[in-house]
Parts: C-alpha cells; sequence; structure tokens
C-alpha cells in the first residue's frame, strides 16, 4: 500500500506527465481515470487504501473534465460511508492559459475533500512574484490553494515549464509530509 495516491485524468498527456515526475519523488501510486472517466476495482482499492489523495487533472472551460467530474460522482457511496473521513488530501490543476481558471477548478476539488471529511493541504510557497522571476521559478503562478501548472497549447509533454514542474513536486511532498506528521 502506498501512503499517497495521485488520482488523475490527463487529456492530452500534459497533467499525466506532471503527475508522473511528483509521484517519482515521493512513491505515489498513480491512479489514471481512463478516457471514459472509470477505474477499476485494483484503482479503487488503492486510493480507499491511501492515507493521501491528489487530485490532478487539467482545467477546461473553468473546471475539471468531465471524465474527472464522473469519478467524483463515483465517490458518492465513499462519501455516504464516509469512507475517506480524515485523509489528507491535495491538488494541482494545468491550463493553457496563464490563469485559465485553475482556481476554481482547485476550490472544486478542495470542496470534494472537504466533502469526504478529508483534510486539505495548501501549497505552503510564497508565489515567486518580483521582475526578476521567470517561467523556470518555482510558483511563478502565484498559487496557495494547490499547486498551478500553465502550459502553452501547442506545446508538447517535455515542453511544460521547469518551474511549474517543481512546484508540483514540492507540492506532493509536503502533502506526504503532512501525512507523516498526522499518523
Amino acid at each position: 500500500m502506498s501512503k499517497l495516491a495521485i488520482v488523475v485524468f490527463s487529456g492530452y498527456g500534459h497533467t499525466l506527465k506532471i503527475a508522473e515526475a511528483a509521484a517519482a519523488d515521493t512513491d505515489a501510486v498513480l491512479v489514471e481515470i481512463d478516457a471514459n472517466g472509470d477505474l477499476d476495482e485494483d484503482q479503487w482499492q488503492q486510493l480507499n487504501e491511501a492515507k493521501g489523495i491528489i487530485f490532478a487533472a487539467p482545467t477546461y472551460m473553468g473546471n475539471v473534465p468531465w471524465q474527472f467530474k464522473k469519478f467524483a460522482d463515483a465517490t458518492s457511496s465513499i462519501w455516504a460511508q464516509r469512507g475517506w473521513q480524515n485523509k489528507v488530501f491535495g491538488g494541482f490543476s494545468n491550463s493553457s492559459s496563464m490563469n485559465g481558471d485553475k482556481q476554481v477548478t482547485l476550490i472544486w476539488m478542495q470542496t470534494l475533500a472537504s466533502q469526504h471529511g478529508g483534510i486539505w493541504v495548501s501549497l505552503g510557497l510564497l508565489p515567486a512574484n518580483t521582475k526578476e522571476a521567470d517561467r523556470n521559478d518555482v510558483n511563478t503562478l502565484g498559487g496557495s490553494a494547490g499547486a498551478l501548472v500553465q502550459t502553452p497549447a501547442d506545446a508538447s509533454v517535455n515542453e511544460i515549464p521547469r518551474g511549474d514542474i517543481e512546484t508540483v513536486k514540492i507540492y506532493v511532498a509536503r502533502v506526504s509530509e503532512i501525512i507523516d506528521k498526522l499518523n
């Protein structure tokens, strides 16, 4: 059993690439939502057994894609049984625009975690908001509720800004540390 699971939907591969980088640094297990918005029984078991869950999805039209929403709706039986009560949660989102309404997506993820009785972990990083800051710095998008990533619409999965990947890696490590402190 992994103490941390990253449940991820990725429409074009960017969000998955970021999740893979973060998982490699923390020994988190990746639970990938398929193109139909489904998980298999083993994946549900991995989420249920984990001490913490990171929600990872791109922002499409101001929120998570329908596949991630389908996953969220499928957690209602877990919710009714309080199966994820006191589990540690976090989340990150990627969009092609600098703002892209990613904060709305994170707040939605935070609400889902709260409905489950979970404990949401903030990003915990200051923003890189000086004139000298560039896209390779950590938290140049100024997130606080979770990690924000911006990948241009015409960028390949190998062109995700290094600073955004590093921000997610630091954040997932923070969630892992919080799990350790609470257990």
